[in-house]
């Protein structure tokens, strides 16, 4: 199971004994490091845990180089201990009890993360949790968000402490809380989107009563702040199918509350007037947007996937019934203002909403291309439009498909091929990806005799046009042109 920041490939769920044999592997080959802290900690009289995801990842046997750990001591104790381990520490999670150090040794750089036993809860109407710190590794544990989370090995003895049966739930491949459901999504209600983002990156079965609480509870995700439920969703998102969990928000209510775009895309189909089913469209462009991104060789990328869940959120408010069709014109433009807006109230970066945004403007732009054909200008303009974003435009527009007619999808893909051959052939002959005027801002001003300001702006704008409809031209052309344009204006 790969590690790609966020993203991790699903898990096999393995057998008991599988998972036995797994775990001693990963805790020999991380013993220099963890018998080094072990000792540090026991002669300062506290205890030491490697614990949750650390623990569910050994058992897995796909425990990579950041390890987390629960202790006895409090933040200013394990600071003290970590800087006589190693000369890298960081305090910037004490307020939560948490501090980190890197550790170089047998050739890995090892992330550290040692967290004060826990027992943090949120109050009714608080978006932050409050912290309080607890006294014994249980207590630690029943406030951890699932059982397969909730299982540590005491470093200095390496026993293995499961007291809510995580083992079992890791061999069946089942999603249970700790405490009851209710009480641990009232504590911390980001953990019903973690039950998502786990479903998807586990490939584990949500648990009937967790699915319930998720359902009766879905409302309390609203005190979470916008942050941290755009982690999550962008967690989820990562993994490598987020069908899983994206359908689960859904059928939960979650969604109604973080995202009501995409349940919104659940339109009901009449009978006389037929179109596809929008949202099981969508969460099928999203699976074929992934498995392009790795036929691409691209590591995976939260604008795409964004950008394949909203492409078509412009469709409800758009629907029309035209006879015995459906349509949903400018569901691209309208779309487009939608998905910037949910991606802001979300708090993602500028430039994330952004992209996403335009991916969905111009998400039908294709279409024109696959029905007749494209003028060298069209295809220097649709590389033009898109910008920075071009291969994403690409692996958009391939992910769109999803028509069952063999024949349809053929001609579509064979079309599209074409188009990026010739994007291709045009970018060997003239370099369109980087396309630019014939003169910059500089020579403008320099030919025409004037100064910064809008007209600047017009020139440029025309000679970017010029040479989008008729590719590019020598320079003495291209000032005669710019003067030609200067004169028709009467501004000389």
């Amino acid at each position: 199971m790969a590690n790609t920041g966020n993203h991790v490939e699903s898990a096999v769920v393995p057998s008991l004994t599988q998972a036995q044999t797994n775990a001693m592997h990963e805790l020999l080959r991380i013993a220099p490091v963890i018998d080094d802290l072990g000792r540090l900690f026991r002669d300062a009289g506290q205890q030491l845990y490697l614990v949750g995801g650390s623990v569910r990842d050994a058992l897995l046997g796909t425990l990579g180089d950041d390890l987390d750990f629960t202790t006895s001591a409090t933040p200013e104790q394990t600071h003290e201990i970590l800087d006589r381990f190693t000369p890298t520490t960081w305090d910037v999670g004490r307020d939560f009890g948490t501090i980190g150090a890197l550790k170089k040794a047998g050739g890995h750089d090892w992330k550290i993360e040692i967290t004060t036993f826990r027992a943090d809860i949120y109050r009714s109407h608080s978006r932050k949790p409050e912290v309080a710190f607890g006294d014994s590794i249980d207590g630690d544990l029943v406030r951890r968000d699932f059982t397969v989370n909730a299982m540590a090995v005491d470093v200095a003895t390496r026993a293995f402490v499961d007291p809510y049966g995580g083992l079992g739930d890791l061999a069946d491949g089942v999603l249970r809380t700790p405490a009851a459901p209710e009480l641990s999504f009232s504590d911390d209600p980001l953990r019903m989107m973690r039950a998502a983002r786990f479903a998807s990156r586990l490939g584990f079965v949500v648990a009937p009563e967790v699915v319930k609480a998720m359902t009766d509870m879905a409302g309390r995700i609203e005190i979470v702040s916008a942050e941290r439920i755009q982690a999550e969703l962008s967690g989820l998102l990562l993994t490598d199918s987020p069908r899983t969990g994206l359908d689960l928000l859904v059928r939960t209510g979650l969604a109604d509350h973080i995202l009501p775009e995409l349940p919104a895309l659940q339109l009901e189909v009449d009978e006389h007037a037929h179109h596809k089913d929008v949202y099981q469209h969508t969460l099928t462009v999203v699976e074929q947007a992934i498995a392009l991104e790795k036929a691409r060789g691209h590591e995976p990328d939260l604008v795409n996937r964004l950008a394949a869940l909203l492409h078509d959120i412009g469709k409800p408010a758009t629907r029309r019934f035209e006879g015995p069709k459906v349509t949903f014109h400018h569901h691209d433009i309208v779309g487009a203002k939608l998905a910037a807006k949910r991606l802001k109230a979300l708090s993602y970066p500028t430039q994330v909403v952004k992209s996403v945004a335009k991916l969905t403007e111009l998400h039908l732009r294709f279409h024109g291309y696959s029905d007749g054909g494209w003028s060298d200008a069209a295809v220097r303009r649709y590389v033009r439009d898109a910008g920075d974003e071009l291969e994403h435009l690409h692996i958009l527009t391939r992910a769109d498909c999803t028509t069952r007619n063999r024949q349809r999808a053929t001609k579509l893909r064979r079309a599209y091929e074409e188009l990026e051959w010739r994007i291709d052939e045009l970018a060997s002959q003239e370099e369109i990806a980087a396309l630019r005027p014939h003169l910059n801002g500089t020579e403008i001003m320099e030919i025409l005799g004037i100064g910064p300001g809008r007209v600047v702006g017009e020139a440029y704008a025309f000679l970017l046009e010029h040479r989008t409809e008729h590719g590019p031209v020598a320079h003495d052309e291209a000032v005669e042109l710019l003067r030609a344009w200067w004169a028709e204006r009467g501004d000389a």
